[in-house]
């Protein structure tokens, strides 16, 4: 399961979606992730469903391998979507057991959170899928730079967002590489109560703190040798350079915008 984590990961590619302006994309994200709290009906996330799926086709990364690295994320969606369905009043209920309640208002509530985070897990794992860790942090530091003017520390926080970013894929590469290390041992994790499962989980996070600490204080070292230093004297091997491409990005997502504005309030 942990194999199959796709927050993090990229993967290389010479896409429409891959060759654009980091900047771009990392604005379209969370400009997305915005507008679909403007959906409201199925008539309303059908266009952002169509929309993100054309991003999908037009990123050339398998749509199969998006819905495996949505297993180990289910368990969190769906319990989100069972607390919106039975805690949710709703005037015509078909079931009411002491504080759990069931109507047709709260199934369709929890069906709307359902369709709400597939399309933000979606869109945002496309980000990392389609942009290096470099080009993120780059993409970061240029949204942020107005925030230099008040003193914040704008290039250290870009720093520390992609690194955390670059090292989700690899600290669960290396759980993997503990499990099977200690199942070889004869620890099983997959029997017995809950509280054994928990508690077999444990003898994992000295090894992990351990590596990751490794790994932290190798980069770091990697870093100083290489006289890293954050700031405006700073040069970079790639410039990022804005196209065509990334305002033809930046009108799509006007458009559908104006959509959803017309399908929801008719303006």
């Amino acid at each position: 399961m942990l194999n199959k984590l796709i927050v993090g990961r990229y993967i290389p590619g010479d896409s429409i979606i891959h060759n654009l302006d980091p900047r771009a994309k990392f604005i379209g994200t969370f400009y997305f992730i915005g507008i679909i709290f403007l959906a409201n009906s199925w008539y309303t996330y059908l266009p952002l469903f169509l929309f993100v799926f054309f991003a999908l086709k037009l990123s050339e990364i398998k749509l199969s391998f998006f819905f495996k690295g949505l297993r180990p994320l289910m368990w969190l969606i769906l319990f989100t979507v069972l607390l919106q369905v039975f805690f949710t009043p709703g005037e015509k209920q078909l079931w009411q057991w002491w504080i759990f309640s069931l109507s047709w208002q709260s199934i369709l509530n929890g069906t709307y959170i359902f369709m709400r985070f597939l399309l933000i897990v979606f869109f945002s794992t496309l980000l990392t899928l389609t942009t290096t860790p470099v080009e993120l942090s780059d993409a970061i530091e240029a949204v942020m730079k107005p925030l230099k003017y008040i003193k914040f520390p704008v290039t250290q926080v870009a720093l520390m967002l992609s690194i955390a970013l670059r090292f989700v894929p690899q600290l669960m590469d290396q759980t993997t590489k503990i499990m099977n290390a200690q199942r070889a041992r004869g620890v099983d994790f997959g029997t017995g109560s809950i509280m054994q499962r928990i508690k077999s989980f444990i003898p994992l996070l000295i090894p992990l703190f351990v590596s990751s600490f490794s790994i932290a204080y190798d980069l770091a070292i990697a870093m100083e040798s290489r006289g890293y230093q954050g700031g405006e004297n700073r040069t970079r091997y790639r410039e990022l350079i804005w196209e065509k491409n990334d305002t033809k990005m930046i009108v799509a997502f006007i458009a559908i915008t104006l959509l959803l504005l017309y399908l929801r309030f008719g303006l």
